[in-house]
């Protein structure tokens, strides 16, 4: 066992931890955050993405001991209360059906957005590639991205109008 100090969702936690041990049951057992899901344990479904220092991971298959002073970001730190534009879209579009997927699935959309404030059908189907979703909600997703994406472009719109009056 080794400590590790993590900043997971802007605080910081201390955890003891086998150096292996994927940073999905970090998160989920010794921080008590249950928004990150399990899905595969081999990367290939996306149920468990995390950002670390803004970026989207699989959690089940980064060891803990990678994460050193990277800043995590998990389900529940991308808003407390739903107010994040990514997961406001998600309500307006309907998008869950049994909802196991979603949170890597907004994690995966937030990260794209972050970085691309207006994607192209072809990079949101790239980017979300990871992402499986049992249910085939598939089309709600895109639907919910541009939505989000509509809504980000919007407050960055008045928000500049704001601040350019005197």
């Amino acid at each position: 066992m080794a400590k590790y100090k993590l900043t997971i969702n802007g605080k910081k936690v201390s955890i003891d931890a086998d150096p292996d041990m994927p940073l999905l049951w970090a998160i989920r057992d010794l921080a008590g955050l249950k928004g990150t899901k399990y899905g595969c344990g081999m990367a290939q479904c996306g149920a468990c993405t995390v950002h670390m220092d803004g970026k989207p991971i699989r959690s089940c298959s980064t060891p803990v001991s990678i994460v050193k002073k990277a800043k995590i970001t998990t389900i529940e730190g991308l808003s407390a209360d739903n107010t994040h534009p990514v997961q406001q879209a998600w309500i307006e579009a309907q998008v869950p059906q049994c909802g196991y997927c979603q949170s890597g699935q907004i994690m995966s959309a937030a990260a794209l957005l972050a970085g691309n404030g207006n994607p192209t059908d072809a990079e949101i189907e790239t980017a979300m590639m990871g992402n499986l979703c049992r249910c085939g909600t598939y089309p709600r997703i895109r639907q919910a991205i541009k939505l989000a994406q509509q809504s980000m472009a919007a407050a960055a719109t008045n928000g500049k109008s704001k601040s350019s009056k005197p």
